[in-house]
């Protein structure tokens, strides 16, 4: 053998090692962000009661926006990092959770509520959106620590077998492409939301400021 291909086949084994391994990091550190999710958007009560002790005015605004900022970050970096589950490839060589792409179905859903609705102003839109993401986290949950970290446990073997994606290759290729599905549709529905909204909100723009070209135009006459 050259030491060209022995150099190839170095760089190949270490890209292919670097990335299993940076897959396998964020399929285990998905548990802590999920349950910091979790923790912040139930944790609104406390963030509440602790705004009311707060005297000074421009304190509670920077405490309230930086809860607000905290929240909604940890759900889209949840969210992104969750789109590791929907490549084929990935899904059907590496021990994922079989419901990982269901849970971030769900996720999007409690994403697509907190934009369409005004989660901390609406009692049943904040409900909607804790049932979202505790369904979430409960499905990547359960096959995370149940199947694919409980490997070594022998009376968890067929749990383990069936809710693991590279052992159950054909439902778990079922799911995924179903939740791409919903996640494609979804996002269709939010674009198409979001471009309603700014044409509305672009022609109620437009019409005071026609208004007052006419206005202009008949106080010259």
């Amino acid at each position: 053998m050259k030491p060209v291909d022995v150099q190839t086949a170095i760089t190949a084994a270490l890209l292919q090692g670097g990335q299993t391994w940076l897959i396998a990091s964020i399929v285990a550190f998905l548990p802590a962000l999920w349950t910091m999710a979790l923790m912040l958007h139930l944790g609104r009560p406390y963030v509440l009661r602790t705004l009311r002790r707060i005297g000074l005015r421009l304190g509670a605004d920077v405490w309230w926006m930086s809860y607000l900022l905290m929240r909604d970050a940890l759900l889209l970096l949840t969210f992104g990092l969750s789109f590791i589950f929907f490549n084929p490839s990935l899904v059907a060589s590496l021990n994922f959770p079989i419901t990982a792409p269901l849970a971030a179905l769900f996720l999007l859903l409690a994403l697509a509520v907190k934009l369409a609705r005004r989660v901390d102003d609406d009692v049943n839109a904040f409900r909607l959106a804790t049932v979202f993401l505790v369904i979430g986290a409960t499905l990547y949950y359960i096959p995370l620590v149940f199947a694919v970290e409980a490997g070594s446990q022998t009376y968890l073997s067929g749990f383990a077998t069936a809710f693991t994606s590279s052992t159950n290759v054909t439902v778990a290729l079922w799911i995924m492409w179903i939740s791409l599905a919903g996640v494609a549709v979804v996002t269709a529905w939010l674009f198409m939301r979001a471009l309603t909204n700014a044409t509305r909100t672009m022609g109620k723009q437009a019409a005071p400021s026609e208004a007052a070209t006419r206005e202009t135009a008949t106080a010259a006459h």
